[in-house]
């Protein structure tokens, strides 16, 4: 069995391939491995050069597996929002939808803080084993952000509409344990074994027929989750241009309310 390491030309994520296992770490800790262009873009080519293997583990470095998008990336960028906006969820889109459409099954080890649109590198898993400390956190009303990532366009169909629209409107949080109860995810593991156990997952489904793991998963996600994921973009670039957006920003960053130069003008 050989193992092959490659990092992204901005080591914004780790690839391993070993045998027939390719594992992705997010490696911007950081920044709790918040989204930004470069480091969806590195985890687009990674999913593209582990189209090979049988199986994949998709894990995070630093204390979060990821904090969505970066709020501060979004304030830098705040003379171009719109075309900043559409770009970072454009590509967080699309990188659910490789995910999704990849013949060989995705294993998420989750750990820590999960927030915003980092939702959507979970849900677009096959299996999700999580951390007993995780949480999956909208903030999306506490900022003045639109949901992305699938909180609208995947999450209701997989814990219950009812629930997912009290975590959202009310931005709370949903437990490690809560996510087992409601199908979230597969099974809490302790932290300093989850990646072993993500491993042994996929060496298992490695183990069994190629074709059949193939078209399982392929059935396993005949929906229209694309419609759903696009027009969560418009929403997002939209909201985040307006005033109560702005604000939620500053506040967020702590910046004084003097010193936000606001969008529209």
């Amino acid at each position: 069995m050989t193992t092959k390491v490659a990092t992204s030309v901005g080591g914004l994520v780790l690839s391993e391939l070993t045998g027939e296992i390719a594992t992705l770490t997010l490696n911007r800790p950081e920044r709790h491995n918040s989204l930004i262009p470069e480091l969806l873009r590195d985890l687009l080519d990674a999913l593209r050069d582990a189209a090979h293997a049988r199986a994949l583990v998709l894990q995070a470095n630093g204390r979060s597996f990821s904090t969505g998008g970066d709020v501060r990336g979004f304030y830098e960028h705040r003379a171009e929002l719109e075309s900043y906006s559409n770009e970072v969820v454009g590509l967080l889109n699309e990188t659910i939808l490789a995910m999704i459409a990849s013949p060989m099954p995705i294993i998420a080890a989750v750990h820590g803080i999960v927030t915003g649109g980092s939702l959507g590198l979970a849900l677009a898993c096959d299996i999700v084993l999580v951390a007993p400390e995780t949480t999956f956190t909208p903030f999306y009303t506490t900022v003045g952000y639109s949901p992305d990532g699938g909180w609208t366009a995947m999450l209701p169909a997989v814990i219950g509409a009812k629930r997912a629209a009290e975590a959202l409107l009310l931005d709370r949080s949903i437990t490690a344990h809560q996510a087992i109860e409601w199908g979230l995810a597969n099974r809490i593991v302790s932290a300093d074994k989850i990646r072993d156990e993500a491993r042994a997952v996929a060496n298992a489904i490695v183990q069994q027929k190629a074709g059949s793991v193939m078209r399982a998963k392929r059935l396993l996600w005949s929906n229209n989750i694309a419609g759903k994921l696009e027009e969560e973009r418009q929403q997002f670039v939209r909201q985040i241009v307006s005033a109560e957006a702005q604000e939620g920003m500053a506040a967020f960053l702590h910046i004084k309310p003097g010193d936000y130069k606001s969008l529209q003008q």
